[in-house]
Protein backbone atom coordinates (compact mmCIF):
# COMPACT_ATOMS: atom_id res chain seq x y z
CA UNK A 1 0.00 0.00 0.00
CA UNK A 2 1.40 3.39 -0.92
CA UNK A 3 1.83 5.47 2.38
CA UNK A 4 1.40 9.31 2.05
CA UNK A 5 3.48 11.66 4.77
CA UNK A 6 1.23 13.49 6.66
CA UNK A 7 2.36 16.75 7.56
CA UNK A 8 0.82 19.35 10.13
CA UNK A 9 0.74 22.58 8.22
CA UNK A 10 -1.94 24.47 10.70
CA UNK A 11 -2.25 24.43 14.61
CA UNK A 12 -5.87 26.83 16.44
CA UNK A 13 -7.15 26.46 19.27
CA UNK A 14 -9.12 28.14 21.80
CA UNK A 15 -7.81 27.65 25.45
CA UNK A 16 -8.22 29.54 29.13
CA UNK A 17 -4.42 30.53 27.83
CA UNK A 18 -5.89 32.39 24.77
CA UNK A 19 -5.89 31.00 21.08
CA UNK A 20 -2.08 31.96 20.49
CA UNK A 21 -0.48 28.53 19.98
CA UNK A 22 3.07 29.63 20.92
CA UNK A 23 2.09 31.67 23.90
CA UNK A 24 -0.27 28.39 25.13
CA UNK A 25 2.97 26.65 24.92
CA UNK A 26 5.20 29.10 26.58
CA UNK A 27 2.70 29.16 29.61
CA UNK A 28 2.54 25.77 30.05
CA UNK A 29 6.46 25.24 30.19
CA UNK A 30 6.12 28.20 33.21
CA UNK A 31 3.89 25.93 34.82
CA UNK A 32 1.20 28.39 35.08
CA UNK A 33 -2.62 26.94 35.76
CA UNK A 34 -5.18 28.43 34.18
CA UNK A 35 -7.82 26.05 36.91
CA UNK A 36 -9.76 28.45 39.08
CA UNK A 37 -12.45 28.02 41.03
CA UNK A 38 -16.56 27.80 39.75
CA UNK A 39 -19.35 29.48 41.23
CA UNK A 40 -22.34 29.22 39.90
CA UNK A 41 -25.79 30.34 41.71
CA UNK A 42 -28.69 30.31 38.59
CA UNK A 43 -28.88 26.65 38.96
CA UNK A 44 -31.22 24.76 41.50
CA UNK A 45 -28.30 24.28 43.71
CA UNK A 46 -25.02 26.58 43.75
CA UNK A 47 -22.45 24.85 41.89
CA UNK A 48 -18.93 25.06 43.41
CA UNK A 49 -15.74 22.95 41.56
CA UNK A 50 -12.70 23.78 40.58
CA UNK A 51 -12.96 24.38 36.87
CA UNK A 52 -11.05 25.63 33.24
CA UNK A 53 -12.66 28.12 31.18
CA UNK A 54 -12.12 30.38 28.13
CA UNK A 55 -13.66 33.82 29.70
CA UNK A 56 -12.22 35.99 26.60
CA UNK A 57 -13.50 33.87 23.88
CA UNK A 58 -16.44 36.19 22.72
CA UNK A 59 -18.24 33.54 19.79
CA UNK A 60 -20.16 36.91 17.77
CA UNK A 61 -16.03 38.45 17.66
CA UNK A 62 -14.81 35.58 16.59
CA UNK A 63 -17.50 34.13 14.35
CA UNK A 64 -19.38 37.36 13.49
CA UNK A 65 -22.95 36.77 15.40
CA UNK A 66 -25.36 35.25 12.20
CA UNK A 67 -22.94 32.07 12.26
CA UNK A 68 -22.60 32.15 16.24
CA UNK A 69 -26.64 32.44 16.67
CA UNK A 70 -26.56 28.98 14.86
CA UNK A 71 -24.00 27.15 17.31
CA UNK A 72 -24.12 26.09 20.45
CA UNK A 73 -21.02 26.96 22.37
CA UNK A 74 -19.38 23.79 21.82
CA UNK A 75 -19.70 24.23 18.41
CA UNK A 76 -18.56 28.18 18.67
CA UNK A 77 -15.27 27.35 20.22
CA UNK A 78 -14.43 24.23 17.60
CA UNK A 79 -15.17 26.67 14.18
CA UNK A 80 -13.02 29.38 16.32
CA UNK A 81 -10.34 26.70 16.26
CA UNK A 82 -10.81 25.59 13.14
CA UNK A 83 -10.38 29.11 11.67
CA UNK A 84 -7.42 29.49 13.41
CA UNK A 85 -5.78 26.23 11.94
CA UNK A 86 -7.06 27.36 8.72
CA UNK A 87 -5.69 30.54 8.71
CA UNK A 88 -2.11 29.75 10.27
CA UNK A 89 -1.66 26.85 7.50
CA UNK A 90 -1.80 29.99 4.99
CA UNK A 91 -5.12 28.43 3.33
CA UNK A 92 -8.04 30.54 1.68
CA UNK A 93 -11.27 30.68 3.37
CA UNK A 94 -12.82 30.31 0.45
CA UNK A 95 -12.20 29.10 -2.97
CA UNK A 96 -14.18 28.52 -6.23
CA UNK A 97 -14.36 25.27 -8.04
CA UNK A 98 -14.21 21.91 -6.70
CA UNK A 99 -10.61 21.53 -5.75
CA UNK A 100 -11.59 20.71 -1.85
CA UNK A 101 -13.58 17.79 -2.98
CA UNK A 102 -10.59 16.20 -1.05
CA UNK A 103 -10.73 18.70 1.81
CA UNK A 104 -12.83 17.18 4.52
CA UNK A 105 -13.32 17.22 8.19
CA UNK A 106 -12.82 14.45 11.09
CA UNK A 107 -14.21 16.18 14.73
CA UNK A 108 -14.14 15.14 18.00
CA UNK A 109 -16.61 15.56 21.00
CA UNK A 110 -17.78 14.03 23.85
CA UNK A 111 -20.29 15.83 24.90
CA UNK A 112 -21.81 17.76 21.75
CA UNK A 113 -24.56 20.42 22.28
CA UNK A 114 -25.38 19.48 25.91
CA UNK A 115 -26.15 23.43 26.46
CA UNK A 116 -28.44 23.76 24.33
CA UNK A 117 -30.53 20.36 25.31
CA UNK A 118 -30.14 21.89 28.70
CA UNK A 119 -31.30 25.46 27.96
CA UNK A 120 -34.39 23.34 26.26
CA UNK A 121 -35.57 21.54 29.09
CA UNK A 122 -35.37 24.21 31.77
CA UNK A 123 -38.03 26.08 29.10
CA UNK A 124 -40.03 22.90 29.00
CA UNK A 125 -40.17 22.03 32.53
CA UNK A 126 -39.26 25.21 34.77
CA UNK A 127 -40.69 27.43 32.52
CA UNK A 128 -43.44 25.74 31.25
CA UNK A 129 -43.54 26.68 27.39
CA UNK A 130 -44.79 24.27 24.81
CA UNK A 131 -42.85 24.77 21.73
CA UNK A 132 -38.64 25.07 21.55
CA UNK A 133 -36.79 26.96 19.03
CA UNK A 134 -37.02 25.54 15.21
CA UNK A 135 -32.85 25.61 16.33
CA UNK A 136 -33.04 23.08 19.11
CA UNK A 137 -31.88 20.08 17.46
CA UNK A 138 -29.24 21.69 15.34
CA UNK A 139 -27.50 23.29 18.07
CA UNK A 140 -26.88 20.08 20.02
CA UNK A 141 -26.78 17.79 17.26
CA UNK A 142 -23.00 16.22 17.81
CA UNK A 143 -21.80 16.67 14.28
CA UNK A 144 -23.00 20.37 14.33
CA UNK A 145 -19.23 21.26 14.65
CA UNK A 146 -17.91 19.82 12.14
CA UNK A 147 -20.92 20.32 9.91
CA UNK A 148 -20.52 23.96 9.79
CA UNK A 149 -16.65 23.47 9.49
CA UNK A 150 -16.88 21.44 6.13
CA UNK A 151 -19.61 24.16 5.24
CA UNK A 152 -17.98 27.37 5.96
CA UNK A 153 -14.06 26.15 4.64
CA UNK A 154 -15.75 24.58 1.66
CA UNK A 155 -14.90 20.84 2.22
CA UNK A 156 -16.57 18.94 0.17
CA UNK A 157 -14.92 15.51 0.93
CA UNK A 158 -15.52 13.18 4.41
CA UNK A 159 -17.53 15.00 7.10
CA UNK A 160 -17.10 12.56 10.45
CA UNK A 161 -17.91 13.47 13.89
CA UNK A 162 -16.41 10.84 16.73
CA UNK A 163 -18.12 10.98 20.21
CA UNK A 164 -15.74 8.31 22.07
CA UNK A 165 -15.47 9.99 25.73
CA UNK A 166 -11.88 11.76 26.56
CA UNK A 167 -10.80 9.89 23.46
CA UNK A 168 -12.67 11.73 20.87
CA UNK A 169 -10.47 14.04 19.23
CA UNK A 170 -7.80 11.70 19.59
CA UNK A 171 -9.48 9.10 17.58
CA UNK A 172 -10.70 11.83 15.20
CA UNK A 173 -7.24 13.12 14.40
CA UNK A 174 -6.13 9.39 14.08
CA UNK A 175 -8.85 8.31 11.62
CA UNK A 176 -8.16 12.13 9.70
CA UNK A 177 -4.46 10.94 9.50
CA UNK A 178 -5.34 7.56 7.95
CA UNK A 179 -7.60 9.13 5.40
CA UNK A 180 -4.34 11.40 4.51
CA UNK A 181 -2.12 8.89 4.42
CA UNK A 182 -4.06 6.58 2.62
CA UNK A 183 -4.60 9.24 -0.03
CA UNK A 184 -8.01 9.55 -0.02
CA UNK A 185 -7.75 12.92 0.86
CA UNK A 186 -5.26 16.17 0.23
CA UNK A 187 -6.24 17.90 3.46
CA UNK A 188 -8.57 17.51 6.49
CA UNK A 189 -9.24 19.75 9.29
CA UNK A 190 -9.50 17.61 12.43
CA UNK A 191 -9.73 18.38 16.21
CA UNK A 192 -12.20 18.69 19.00
CA UNK A 193 -14.27 21.13 21.27
CA UNK A 194 -16.20 20.40 24.46
CA UNK A 195 -18.09 22.42 27.13
CA UNK A 196 -19.22 20.27 30.01
CA UNK A 197 -20.64 23.83 31.77
CA UNK A 198 -24.18 22.33 31.73
CA UNK A 199 -25.42 21.74 35.05
CA UNK A 200 -26.80 18.38 34.57
CA UNK A 201 -23.25 17.60 33.44
CA UNK A 202 -21.22 18.94 35.77
CA UNK A 203 -23.47 16.87 38.75
CA UNK A 204 -23.23 13.88 36.40
CA UNK A 205 -19.13 13.84 36.98
CA UNK A 206 -19.53 14.81 40.47
CA UNK A 207 -21.59 11.72 41.25
CA UNK A 208 -18.80 10.02 40.10
CA UNK A 209 -16.51 11.09 42.32
CA UNK A 210 -13.54 11.37 40.74
CA UNK A 211 -13.90 15.58 40.67
CA UNK A 212 -10.50 17.24 42.13
CA UNK A 213 -12.12 19.50 45.35
CA UNK A 214 -11.07 22.56 46.20
CA UNK A 215 -11.75 26.37 46.95
CA UNK A 216 -10.80 29.52 45.49
CA UNK A 217 -7.41 29.10 46.89
CA UNK A 218 -6.40 25.99 46.41
CA UNK A 219 -8.01 25.34 43.15
CA UNK A 220 -4.98 26.56 40.86
CA UNK A 221 -3.38 23.20 42.10
CA UNK A 222 -6.30 21.20 41.97
CA UNK A 223 -5.24 18.59 39.51
CA UNK A 224 -1.92 16.85 40.56
CA UNK A 225 -0.94 14.02 37.97
CA UNK A 226 1.22 10.93 39.42
CA UNK A 227 1.33 12.68 42.41
CA UNK A 228 1.12 10.65 46.09
CA UNK A 229 -1.73 13.06 47.10
CA UNK A 230 -4.20 13.30 43.94
CA UNK A 231 -7.34 14.01 44.32
CA UNK A 232 -9.36 13.58 41.22
CA UNK A 233 -9.43 15.75 37.95
CA UNK A 234 -10.40 19.09 36.56
CA UNK A 235 -12.90 19.62 34.01
CA UNK A 236 -12.69 22.38 31.23
CA UNK A 237 -13.97 23.64 28.29
CA UNK A 238 -11.70 24.68 24.81
CA UNK A 239 -11.59 23.72 21.39
CA UNK A 240 -8.27 22.63 19.31
CA UNK A 241 -7.83 21.92 15.40
CA UNK A 242 -4.97 20.77 13.20
CA UNK A 243 -4.60 20.55 9.66
CA UNK A 244 -3.17 17.69 8.38
CA UNK A 245 -2.04 17.81 4.64
CA UNK A 246 -0.61 16.01 2.08
CA UNK A 247 3.14 15.97 2.48
CA UNK A 248 4.29 16.83 -1.03
CA UNK A 249 1.23 19.22 -1.58
CA UNK A 250 2.56 20.84 1.54
CA UNK A 251 5.47 21.73 -0.03
CA UNK A 252 4.72 22.30 -3.24
CA UNK A 253 2.30 25.62 -2.11
CA UNK A 254 5.16 26.43 0.18
CA UNK A 255 3.23 25.62 3.17
CA UNK A 256 4.97 25.84 7.51
CA UNK A 257 5.22 22.53 8.51
CA UNK A 258 5.14 22.47 12.30
CA UNK A 259 5.90 18.70 12.81
CA UNK A 260 4.57 14.99 11.02
CA UNK A 261 2.32 12.85 12.36
CA UNK A 262 3.52 8.91 11.53
CA UNK A 263 1.09 6.81 13.19
CA UNK A 264 -2.23 5.75 15.70
CA UNK A 265 -3.45 2.56 17.39
CA UNK A 266 -6.90 2.21 18.96
CA UNK A 267 -7.98 -0.93 21.03
CA UNK A 268 -10.73 -1.46 23.63
CA UNK A 269 -10.18 -3.24 27.09
CA UNK A 270 -13.41 -4.87 26.90
CA UNK A 271 -12.99 -5.40 30.51
CA UNK A 272 -14.99 -2.17 32.48
CA UNK A 273 -17.05 0.21 31.73
CA UNK A 274 -15.02 2.95 33.90
CA UNK A 275 -12.00 1.06 35.15
CA UNK A 276 -8.54 1.24 32.81
CA UNK A 277 -6.66 -1.56 32.29
CA UNK A 278 -3.21 -1.72 31.61
CA UNK A 279 -3.49 -4.73 28.53
CA UNK A 280 -5.49 -2.43 26.30
CA UNK A 281 -3.70 0.52 26.05
CA UNK A 282 -0.44 -1.81 25.94
CA UNK A 283 -2.11 -2.97 22.91
CA UNK A 284 -2.70 0.60 21.57
CA UNK A 285 0.60 1.50 22.78
CA UNK A 286 2.24 -1.20 20.24
CA UNK A 287 -0.25 -1.24 17.75
CA UNK A 288 1.13 3.00 17.51
CA UNK A 289 4.37 2.10 17.29
CA UNK A 290 4.16 -0.53 14.78
CA UNK A 291 1.86 1.58 12.70
CA UNK A 292 4.35 4.59 12.92
CA UNK A 293 7.63 2.00 12.00
CA UNK A 294 8.89 3.50 14.88
CA UNK A 295 10.60 1.39 18.00
CA UNK A 296 10.00 2.42 21.38
CA UNK A 297 13.56 3.45 21.28
CA UNK A 298 12.84 6.12 19.36
CA UNK A 299 10.13 7.89 21.61
CA UNK A 300 11.34 10.75 23.99
CA UNK A 301 8.76 11.81 25.34
CA UNK A 302 5.03 11.21 26.08
CA UNK A 303 2.01 13.18 26.51
CA UNK A 304 0.37 10.60 29.50
CA UNK A 305 -3.71 10.78 29.89
CA UNK A 306 -2.61 11.69 33.24
CA UNK A 307 -5.74 12.56 34.87
CA UNK A 308 -4.86 12.55 38.52
CA UNK A 309 -7.16 9.33 39.26
CA UNK A 310 -6.35 7.42 41.67
CA UNK A 311 -7.35 4.46 39.49
CA UNK A 312 -6.04 5.80 35.92
CA UNK A 313 -2.43 7.58 36.45
CA UNK A 314 -0.66 4.22 38.12
CA UNK A 315 -2.56 1.87 34.83
CA UNK A 316 -0.80 4.54 32.19
CA UNK A 317 2.36 3.98 33.91
CA UNK A 318 2.44 0.64 34.38
CA UNK A 319 1.52 0.17 30.46
CA UNK A 320 3.94 2.63 29.66
CA UNK A 321 6.45 0.23 31.60
CA UNK A 322 5.37 -3.00 29.67
CA UNK A 323 5.86 -1.24 26.28
CA UNK A 324 9.26 0.13 26.64
CA UNK A 325 10.96 -2.10 29.34
CA UNK A 326 13.89 -1.12 30.67
CA UNK A 327 14.26 2.04 28.53
CA UNK A 328 10.75 3.25 30.50
CA UNK A 329 13.36 4.77 33.27
CA UNK A 330 15.07 7.52 30.58
CA UNK A 331 11.17 8.04 29.17
CA UNK A 332 10.10 11.51 29.45
CA UNK A 333 6.59 11.84 30.59
CA UNK A 334 4.39 14.74 31.95
CA UNK A 335 0.72 15.26 31.71
CA UNK A 336 -0.09 18.56 30.98
CA UNK A 337 -3.68 18.00 32.45
CA UNK A 338 -2.67 19.58 35.08
CA UNK A 339 -2.59 23.42 34.19
CA UNK A 340 -5.06 22.98 31.26
CA UNK A 341 -8.01 21.06 32.68
CA UNK A 342 -9.35 17.86 31.33
CA UNK A 343 -11.61 19.04 27.94
CA UNK A 344 -13.11 15.47 27.40
CA UNK A 345 -13.97 15.60 23.46
CA UNK A 346 -11.29 18.06 23.24
CA UNK A 347 -8.46 17.08 25.36
CA UNK A 348 -6.77 14.46 23.11
CA UNK A 349 -6.11 17.93 20.34
CA UNK A 350 -5.08 20.37 22.90
CA UNK A 351 -2.26 17.95 24.28
CA UNK A 352 -1.59 16.94 20.80
CA UNK A 353 -1.06 20.68 20.13
CA UNK A 354 1.40 20.25 23.16
CA UNK A 355 3.07 17.73 21.66
CA UNK A 356 3.92 18.89 18.48
CA UNK A 357 5.34 22.16 19.75
CA UNK A 358 7.43 19.95 22.32
CA UNK A 359 8.94 18.38 19.28
CA UNK A 360 9.52 21.77 17.40
CA UNK A 361 10.57 23.68 20.39
CA UNK A 362 12.69 20.74 21.70
CA UNK A 363 11.24 21.42 25.16
CA UNK A 364 9.24 19.62 27.25
CA UNK A 365 6.08 21.08 29.25
CA UNK A 366 5.68 19.74 33.03
CA UNK A 367 3.33 18.39 35.09
CA UNK A 368 2.74 20.88 37.47
CA UNK A 369 2.04 20.31 41.19
CA UNK A 370 3.92 16.93 41.19
CA UNK A 371 6.13 17.16 44.22
CA UNK A 372 5.80 13.74 45.84
CA UNK A 373 5.58 10.96 43.07
CA UNK A 374 3.11 8.39 44.24
CA UNK A 375 5.57 5.06 44.87
CA UNK A 376 2.94 3.31 41.93
CA UNK A 377 3.56 5.57 39.22
CA UNK A 378 7.33 5.25 39.89
CA UNK A 379 9.38 4.07 36.68
CA UNK A 380 9.62 7.03 34.35
CA UNK A 381 11.43 10.36 34.13
CA UNK A 382 8.37 12.57 35.04
CA UNK A 383 8.98 15.99 34.16
CA UNK A 384 8.53 18.50 36.84
CA UNK A 385 10.34 21.39 35.33
CA UNK A 386 10.44 22.53 31.67
CA UNK A 387 13.66 21.53 30.05
CA UNK A 388 14.66 21.92 26.79
CA UNK A 389 15.80 18.14 25.32
CA UNK A 390 16.58 17.20 22.09
CA UNK A 391 13.82 15.10 20.92
CA UNK A 392 12.59 12.93 18.03
CA UNK A 393 9.44 11.66 18.10
CA UNK A 394 6.80 11.12 21.04
CA UNK A 395 3.23 9.92 21.74
CA UNK A 396 0.01 11.23 22.96
CA UNK A 397 -2.11 9.31 25.04
CA UNK A 398 -5.77 9.59 25.60
CA UNK A 399 -7.28 6.75 27.11
CA UNK A 400 -11.23 6.82 27.93
CA UNK A 401 -14.23 5.76 29.79
CA UNK A 402 -15.53 2.66 27.90
CA UNK A 403 -12.35 1.31 27.78
CA UNK A 404 -11.45 2.95 24.55
CA UNK A 405 -7.47 3.91 23.88
CA UNK A 406 -6.61 6.40 21.47
CA UNK A 407 -2.66 6.51 20.66
CA UNK A 408 -1.04 9.64 18.36
CA UNK A 409 2.58 9.32 17.06
CA UNK A 410 4.63 12.66 15.87
CA UNK A 411 7.99 13.22 14.98
CA UNK A 412 10.19 16.60 14.68
CA UNK A 413 10.72 18.13 11.09
CA UNK A 414 14.08 17.09 9.80
CA UNK A 415 14.16 13.84 12.58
Amino acid sequence: MNRRRVAITGLGLVSPYGGDPADFFQRLCAGESAVRHLLTDDVPRPLSMPFVSCPDFDPDAALGKPLASMMDRFAQLGMAAAFAAWDDAGLARHEEGNKRDRWGCAWGTALGGTLAYEKGYRELWQKGRERLSPLAVVLGMNNAANAHISIQLGLGGVSMSHTVACASSSIAIGEAFRRVRSGEATIMVTGGSDVPQAYGVARAWEALRVLAPGDADSAPRACRPFSADRRGLVLGEGGAALILEDWDHALARGARIHGEIVGYGSSCDHSHLVKPDAAGQVRALRDTLDDAGLDSSDIDYVNAHGTATAEGDPVEIAALKAVFGDAAGRLAVSATKSMHGHLLGAAGAIEAIATVLALREQRLPPTAHLTELDPACAGVDHVTVARQQPLRAALSNSFAFGGSNAVLAFRAVGS
